[in-house]
């Protein structure tokens, strides 16, 4: 496992202990301790000559990779570990897909170049693709949606959970049955290990069908789950936009079902669930994360921006307080 103390790759690592394997982690050893049992690398991943010098000629029967900077990082650690793995994967993203255009895996992608050391989100994703699959060609690309559950360094569902917690009057945007697609990390991570020792290869949108959930059931779970006395106040998308609410950032899982936005959260992602991905109730994934929450306190989120979350004085414009 190729980091493994975070969100995804923390599933990753736990699952795999869970089915009684041998698990191998190589990380920078700054962002958390994996789990006993675990067999510690630690490399500075930017550096090749490092994780060199850390792999020292191992060979592992699968891999996975988490790293969503820069390509040429991704695609070096896959060339070096050519010809020593058995089965290779690495997990992109959905954003991968050139916008608007996206509805399954045969969608068209953005440009990306294997060797980049920046550049926007979706060039990286599709960067490190090319960089993997030239290492290994038969490797599985899990072209992850939105990822919830515990552990989620974003701050997504975080975000909802700590402000229903607060109670009053909560902004609840657009169509309360408005349809959501996203992965809970532990059904992703499931779904990785039993498909690379299955021997799946390609790119596989990894994701529920749409309308698993909905806007509404998943706020009314994180009232449910915080005890609090949260009064969910359904805002439309005119009013919200009026506002200046940002779809996304501002009012994290959520989008407006037209303009620029139409057609998220309605990927076909048969692929996946043919290939074995069964994602849980919605009710589950929030109360395991509030769950964490109040036994871990507040996470640390990924640094940089966007910081999530509505803006008190447009949280009160909307709701029209004082």
């Amino acid at each position: 496992m190729l980091g493994g103390t975070q969100f995804l790759g923390r599933a990753v690592v736990a699952d795999a202990l869970d089915r009684g394997w041998d698990v191998t982690t190589l990380h920078r050893g700054v962002t958390g301790t994996p789990p006993a049992g675990v067999r510690t690398l630690v490399a500075d991943r930017t550096s090749t000559a490092d994780v060199e010098r850390a792999l020292d000629g191992g060979s592992w029967d699968l891999v996975v990779d988490t790293w969503s900077g820069s390509p040429r990082i991704a695609s070096d650690a896959a060339a070096l570990l050519a010809g020593r793995a058995g089965a290779y994967g690495y997990v992109s993203s959905i954003s991968v897909y050139a916008w608007g255009s996206h509805v399954d895996e045969t969608s068209p992608v953005v440009d990306g170049d294997p060797r980049a050391e920046d550049g926007e989100y979706p060039a990286l994703k599709r960067g490190a693709e090319l960089g993997v699959l030239a290492a290994h060609p038969d490797a599985l690309l899990a072209r992850a949606g939105l990822l919830l559950g515990p552990h989620e360094d974003i701050g997504r569902l975080p975000w909802w959970l700590t402000r229903t917690a607060r109670g009053g009057r909560v902004v609840a945007p657009g169509r309360p049955d408005r349809p959501l697609q996203y992965v809970d990390a532990r059904d992703a991570a499931g779904w990785l290990l039993s498909g690379l020792e299955g021997g799946l290869g390609g790119a596989v949108d990894v994701a529920s069908r749409s309308g698993h959930a909905t806007t509404r059931s998943l706020l009314e779970a994180c009232v449910a789950a915080t005890g609090s006395d949260a009064e969910l106040v359904w805002v439309d998308e005119a009013t919200l936009a009026a506002a200046g609410a940002q779809p996304w950032t501002q009012l994290p899982c959520w989008v407006p079902e037209a303009g620029d936005f139409a057609g998220f959260f309605e990927g076909d992602t048969s692929c996946a669930a043919a290939t074995g991905l069964v994602c849980r109730p919605v009710e589950e994934t929030v109360i395991d994360t509030w769950r964490w929450l109040t036994a871990d306190g507040a996470p640390a989120q990924r640094p940089g921006p966007p910081r999530l979350g509505l803006p008190e004085e447009i949280e009160a414009a909307l709701l029209g307080t004082p």
